[in-house]
C-alpha cells in the first residue's frame, strides 16, 4: 500500500508567511523619453547605412511629428558625418534627438495618417 503525505506551508521557521515581496516595477517610460530612443535608435540606424533604415515612418513605429524630427536631426547628422566623422554624427543624433524630444514633449502629434516623401 502506498502513502502519499502532502506538507503544505511547512517551512523552516514554521511560519505562514506569504510568498516573498515583489520587486516594484519599472515606470513605464514618459513620452518624452520614448520619443528620444525611437528617434535616436533610427536616425543611427540610418547614419550607419542599416539595413533596417529603409523602413517608413510607421514600420518605425514613429508619429508624424516624430518623423519630422526624425528628418532633421538625420540631414544635420548626415552634415556632420561628412565634416567630422561617423562617431560625431551619432553623439550629434543623441544630443539633438533628446533636445528636440524634450521640447515637442514626446512628439507624439499625428493629425494625419500619411505624409508625403520629403
Amino acid at each position: 500500500m502506498l502513502t502519499v503525505v502532502v506538507l503544505a506551508g511547512c517551512g523552516a521557521s514554521g511560519s505562514a508567511a506569504g510568498p516573498a515581496p515583489r520587486s516594484p516595477s519599472p515606470s513605464p517610460d514618459s513620452p518624452v523619453q520614448l520619443c528620444t530612443r525611437l528617434i535616436s535608435y533610427w536616425a543611427e540606424q540610418d547614419i550607419i547605412g542599416s539595413k533596417w533604415a529603409g523602413l517608413d515612418w510607421e514600420q518605425k513605429g514613429l508619429s508624424n511629428e516624430q518623423f519630422g524630427l526624425f528628418d532633421d536631426i538625420v540631414q544635420e547628422a548626415r552634415g556632420e558625418q561628412r565634416r567630422h566623422g561617423t562617431d560625431a554624427a551619432l553623439d550629434l543624433v543623441r544630443r539633438r534627438s533628446a533636445a528636440r524630444c524634450k521640447a515637442a514633449n514626446g512628439a507624439t502629434h499625428s493629425s494625419e495618417n500619411w505624409r508625403p516623401p520629403s
